[in-house]
Formats: structure tokens, sequence, C-alpha cells
């Protein structure tokens, strides 16, 4: 018997005529690492925006740590254990790092020395102490990245999710992000990381969904994802030839 965090059952999400997403049914156990991809527009973001209460269903159903936690506000998910971040980051720019860091609302009755205590803990961590007292409009779109992640910890989350964490950031500081998620991953913390950087995907995830036109389409390890024959479809539009390979 598996032991899931996040499920979500018949997840609908609609914008008029268009259906963002089908009737998506998807577990995530405890302490792995899930992937999302799939072609742009398959729904991705839709369903992260849906599951952390961005947006309203208008159908099925989301459970937490096994509650049913269906259209709760963003804020009430956050207090229960879900933090995300998101594609385009977006920073308190005139504020220094660690203000961002400290503008957070913890709920957990810690003193304001000891959430500054955790705060330095956290950019230590992430390595990013050292513009700790710099203004965040000045950090480059990693460490950005970085940030954003350490104002998510501040949260002490269970369950992380990341919707594009590699995006335009460059090799090294690529690197460290992927090294900082394996190392809370250890730690227990679970994540679900939309990635269309197949190379961190392949080197990141335990196991992987793919999305389609608003489908979940099929489930596995890198490998198994890669070969299934509905997945290159999805991003190929069919196959001409043996030695068609699908971007991933």
């Amino acid at each position: 018997m598996t032991d899931d965090i996040l499920r979500t059952t018949d997840l609908t999400k609609r914008f008029g005529a268009l259906t963002a997403n089908d009737e998506i049914t998807l577990s995530v156990e405890r302490g792995e690492i899930r992937g999302i991809i799939g072609p742009n527009g398959s729904g991705k973001t839709t369903f992260f925006n849906t599951v952390t209460g961005f947006y309203e269903p208008d159908g099925g159903s989301v459970h937490f740590d096994g509650d049913d936690v269906t259209g709760w506000k963003p804020h009430r998910l956050a207090r229960r254990g879900i933090g995300r971040t998101f594609q385009i980051v977006s920073p308190f720019k005139n504020m220094t790092v660690r203000q961002n860091m400290l503008a957070v609302q913890t709920e957990d009755g810690s003193s304001r020395e000891e959430k500054r205590d955790r705060a330095g803990e956290i950019m230590e961590f992430l390595e990013i102490d050292h513009v700790a007292d710099n203004e965040a409009r000045g950090m480059s779109g990693g460490q950005q990245k970085l940030l954003e992640l350490g104002r998510v910890l501040m949260l002490d989350p269970e369950l992380v999710m990341l919707d594009e964490p590699a995006a335009g950031v460059n090799p090294a500081l690529e690197s460290r992000i992927m090294d900082h998620i394996h190392d809370l991953n250890d730690d227990g913390t679970t994540f679900v990381v939309i990635e269309h950087d197949m190379h961190v995907m392949k080197t990141l995830a335990d196991s992987v969904s793919v999305f389609d036109s608003g489908n979940h389409i099929a489930q596995g390890d890198f490998e198994e994802v890669s070969q299934d024959e509905s997945v290159r479809e999805a991003y190929l539009g069919g196959t001409t030839a043996e030695d068609d390979e699908v971007p991933i």
C-alpha cells in the first residue's frame, strides 16, 4: 500500500469552452520527486494552480495528507503544508534578500529572533547568505529562483511544487538548485516539479507524469515514459520512422 501525500481524483478545470484539465487523477507518494512534463499548453501549470488554490476546480477533488483540501485558498494550503513556486519569480525587488525572507507570514509561534535565525539558516543552505543585505533587484535570475525557494522553505512545507525551477538559469546555478532539491528530499520533503529541460528531469525525478491536451496520459520512470507510444504521439504528432525520438 502506497503512502500518498497528494492525490487528485477526476480534477477538472475549464475556461469557457476550453477544458484545461480533464479529470486528472494522479497520486504522489510521500518522499518522492515527481516530475510533470508535456507540450506547451498541456495543462501542467493549470494543474498546479488548481491544486494550490489559485483556481477553483470545476470538478473532482484534491486530497493532501489524508485531508480533502479541494477548493482551499492558497494561504490555507500553505499553512497546511503545501508550498509552491512560480515560473516567473516576483520577489519584493526594493527589499533586501533578508527582508524578503522575513516578510513570509509564518504561524508557528516563533519569536522575531527565531524567525530571523531560521531565515539565516535557509539562506546559508541555499548559498545566498552572501547577498542577504542586498536588494533583490540586483540578484541574477537563478539567485531569485533560490530566494523564492527560500521563502517557501520558511513555511516548513511537507510538499513543494516547483514550476520550472531551472528555466533561464545558467548551468552552474541550475546544478546548485538541483542539489538543494535532492538535499531537501533526502531530509523528507516531497516535490512535484514541472520542467521543460529533459536533462534536468531525467536526473531529478523518481517518476514522471505526462500531460497532453489537459489529460494525464502516462506515468512511470523517465525511460518508461520516453518509450511510451502515447507520449511519442503527444510530442511528435505521430511517429513516421523507426529512428524518431521523443525530445525527452
